[in-house]
């Protein structure tokens, strides 16, 4: 019986390196896999796929500083960190962000607060409560 692949997200992006980057060293994921077009990021059975956007589309797509947030995306990605407060200061230092503290919520077992990354997709840091 072949294994089955592991669950993954894939987040598009106009510069895979610095996005790959920002997830690496906020949700503490590893490289998995590397190449030109995409960069596969793992932590504990899931993977974190960067995808990038081709080069004539990514020509048209400006990135602000701090970068407009995609908040009308019908997808969060929820990832797991140790530490959310170390989590928020990461994200500060490589240009995105996760909320303040009293921005946390809790329920079911965890803590979470919600943040964006660099090109301003919204995801959401949780810590086990």
């Amino acid at each position: 019986m072949k294994p089955k692949p592991k669950p993954s997200i894939v987040v598009f992006a106009k510069d895979i390196r610095k996005l790959a980057h920002f997830y690496q060293e906020v949700v503490e994921m590893s490289v998995a896999h590397a190449d030109k077009g995409h960069i596969v990021l793992d932590q504990e059975g899931f993977q974190l796929v960067i995808h990038g956007i081709p080069t004539k589309i990514a020509a048209q797509i400006q990135i602000t500083e701090p970068p407009q947030i995609r908040e009308n995306t019908p997808i969060k990605p929820c990832l797991p960190v140790a530490s959310i407060d170390s989590a928020r200061l990461r994200a500060a230092e490589l240009g995105g962000s996760v909320g303040a503290k009293s921005q946390e919520w809790e329920a079911r077992g965890f803590r979470a607060c919600d943040g964006y990354d660099p090109e301003g997709n919204v995801f959401q840091v949780r810590e086990g409560a």
